[in-house]
């Protein structure tokens, strides 16, 4: 079930995926004598539900009510609520109960109980869940109404213009990693997509690129908007799709990777709906993109990812230690890996660690760790099977406390000496995916060990049995004498 959202805790998150496409659906009200607050809705003034040729098969649970509490004399806004009426969307969309668990009614009307507000804060409920139809058109719409009250405040009303969009436009479903990207260096890449669907694009159709660890690769066309950075861009195309049609770029755009990096992505996905986004202002100056008719082959995903690596490493060496003490101690050995770069991994999942495998005569008893304040008593992944190796991931939350000196990253292991093995070695290994220098990756683990000390031995305990329990037996006699006398 969706959890109810606060305004304020979550107002990064519905800034980047409303404020493109809002605009306020309402002024907030006039406070007057009687009155000690004023309310605002901030929905959106149109919504996209679902493209056409989803028909009954869409499902949207996306559309958010938020009311935020603007002024009043100190007080909060008491008893929020808002009544939601979809009875505008009949023929274009089934509205069914949704919400965060505060929002009640069948349809076609939703009450939802926000609480008391306080000044300068908000919360945002999902009145319904939407259900596309069958028979629709692409632009086909209906309007839903609402209003907020409060005990303390006048009345806010509001409406969005909700819309069927479409065609969907398709892209690859799975591509190639491309390897061997030389930083700073253009890369090319041929978007592709198909309208699989009965409708042709009524407007044309728009490009959106995302590359994440690199940037687009100038001269940028002349019809796309781009961030600042160049990590981003808005293309848009005057072709009508057809139905049932496949197309590409006419010439492949370029993006090259970011000094030092190791691996990124190129994001692409189409649209036939052609919202520009708000944060794109730098308009390419380079000769148009144009598309062409290409072949229907593969195109059935949504978006379509690249993902490239380049030829930075990042090369770990192995950082050992001996194991030293006497039979029977239990001492502390620090063990990891020092990363020489000059690549930096940054997702946990890739950033490898290290393999222990231990001395024979020794064992690991532990390898503790501290996590937002609670203790662990394995760090590492303990082996299935007796002397296999401890696996270490620098990426775990485990490792969130380890010693990190330097270009260090290790952590102790607590090893119990079992017995004495003469030139028993243990090893430990690094890994990454990154890591193209092998000849540093494994290190030995020596084991020096020396005699247990006299009172740890079994012999003597055994030679000292007889006389002990003589002494014992005497003292017993001898207290039980005194007692008696």
């Amino acid at each position: 079930m969706l959890q109810r959202i606060s305004i304020t805790r979550r107002l990064a998150a519905l800034a980047a995926s409303v404020a493109a496409v809002l605009a306020a659906a309402s002024t907030p009200a006039t406070a007057d004598s009687s009155r000690e607050v004023a309310l605002r809705l901030k929905a959106p003034a149109t919504f996209h539900m679902y493209d056409a040729d989803e028909g009954a098969k869409a499902t949207n649970s996306d559309f958010v009510v938020p009311v935020a509490v603007l002024s009043g004399g100190g007080g909060p806004a008491r008893n929020v609520k808002v009544v939601v009426d979809a009875s505008g969307l009949k023929g274009v969309a089934r509205a069914e109960k949704g919400g965060y668990g505060n929002c009640t009614g069948q349809g076609p009307v939703f009450a939802c109980v926000y609480g008391d507000l306080q000044i300068g804060d908000g919360d945002a409920n999902a009145p319904f869940t939407l259900h596309g139809v069958d028979g629709v058109e692409p632009g086909d719409s209906g309007t839903v109404t609402y209003t907020a009250t409060a005990d303390n405040a006048a009345p806010v009303t509001g409406t969005t213009r909700m819309t069927v969009g479409g065609p969907t436009l398709y892209s690859p479903a799975t591509q190639k990693a491309v390897k061997g990207v030389e930083p700073g260096k253009s890369v090319q890449l041929t978007p592709r997509f198909a309208n699989r669907s009965r409708f042709t694009t009524g407007r044309g159709v728009a490009l959106k690129l995302a590359v994440h660890n690199g940037r687009l690769s100038a001269p940028h066309p002349r019809n796309c908007l781009f961030n600042t950075e160049s990590t981003s861009a808005w293309c848009e195309f005057a072709t009508r799709a057809a139905a049932s049609t496949a197309y590409r770029t006419s010439v492949p755009i370029g993006y090259a990777a970011d000094p030092g990096t190791l691996a990124g992505t190129v994001n692409y996905s189409w649209s036939s709906d052609l919202l520009r986004p708000d944060d794109l202002t730098v308009r390419g100056k380079g000769a148009p993109l144009t598309l062409t008719r290409t072949a229907d082959s593969g195109l059935t995903n949504v978006a379509g990812d690249v993902s490239f690596e380049t030829t930075v490493q990042a090369d770990y060496e192995a950082v050992p230690a001996t194991v030293h003490g006497r039979v029977g101690d239990t001492v502390t050995v620090r063990l990891g890996l020092r990363d020489h770069g000059p690549g930096r991994p940054q997702e946990p999942e890739v950033m490898g660690g290290f393999e222990v495998v231990p001395p024979e005569g020794t064992t690991v008893t532990s390898i503790p760790f501290t996590f937002e304040g609670d203790d662990g008593e394995w760090a590492c992944q303990r082996p299935e099977t007796p002397g296999g190796a401890f696996v270490c991931e620098i990426g775990d939350d485990n490792f969130y406390n380890a010693g990190h000196e330097g270009d260090v990253t290790a952590i102790d292991f607590h090893i119990r000496i079992d017995r004495q093995v003469p030139g028993a070695q243990g090893t430990i290994r690094t890994f990454n995916p990154f890591d193209r220098t092998p000849g540093n990756d494994t290190a030995v683990i020596s084991l020096q060990a020396s005699p247990a000390p006299p009172y740890r031995l079994p012999t003597v305990w055994a030679v000292g049995a007889g006389p002990v329990a003589v002494l014992v037996v005497l003292v017993i006699l001898y207290r039980r004498r005194r007692r008696a006398a």
